[in-house]
């Protein structure tokens, strides 16, 4: 079996533990981590998603008069605190 743990005494450990923390604190504990698991596989499902659309879409690109140099530029918002300096 599991290591020379039988089935008996994995029940007699469940026992115990039922007996500490009762069943309803044990139902909340399961319900958390179900819904830990769910929420992490949406993320990452999400993210999945996320990454294949942002590689789909082409890098935007600024041209000047010389048509012999292209800069890649990626805009960025500031923030309201640091236009408030200027």
């Amino acid at each position: 079996m599991l290591g020379g743990i039988s089935i008996w005494q994995l029940l007699i450990v469940l026992g115990i533990i039922i007996l500490i923390f009762g069943t309803k604190k044990l139902r909340n504990v399961g319900g958390d981590l179900g819904g830990a698991v769910k929420g992490f596989k949406k993320a990452m499902h999400d993210e999945d998603k996320q990454t294949e659309e942002d590689t789909d879409k082409p890098q935007a690109q600024v041209r000047h008069d010389n048509e012999g140099h292209t800069y890649d530029v990626k805009a960025e918002r500031k923030s309201e605190e640091q236009e408030e300096r200027k």
